[in-house]
């Protein structure tokens, strides 16, 4: 299998660009998702340099065993614990008891999902240069 860890590091930054502009369009709950999309896409392409099998979806799950190959700080990781939570509830609505996804993320809460995820991206690409 052809190595494509550049393919899947611009999507992630493509993803992350993708992001800031739904905050501009208050699209809260997408901008939360595209942000953990983006994180997990860049450690996929970390994955993909070390010939290492990245499964599933958790950034923090890939996070935690990339750190038995190489240094993860704690930081990293509790932005990973952040953005996996925005997963699935920013697209359902049984995420929530009632209500739909829209009406329960804020502007902070995307905001702060693109600065988490540009610093996992920002890592891996430390890891990739």
């Amino acid at each position: 299998m052809p190595e494509r860890s550049k393919d899947w590091i611009n999507q992630a930054i493509r993803d992350l660009k993708a992001a800031e502009g739904l905050v501009e369009k208050e699209s809260f709950e997408w901008a939360c998702f595209i942000a953990q999309q983006a994180a997990e896409k860049a450690l996929k392409a970390v994955f993909q340099r070390l010939n290492a099998v990245a499964w599933g979806h958790s950034v923090f799950d890939l996070l935690r065993v990339l750190s038995e190959r190489t240094a993860v700080d704690e930081d990293f990781l509790n932005c990973a614990r952040i953005l996996d939570k925005y997963y699935i509830p920013t697209r359902y609505p049984n995420g929530f008891d009632s209500g739909s996804p829209y009406e329960y993320f804020t502007r902070r809460d995307a905001e702060d999902a693109i600065v988490y995820s540009r610093k996992i991206l920002e890592f891996c690409q430390g890891i990739l240069a």
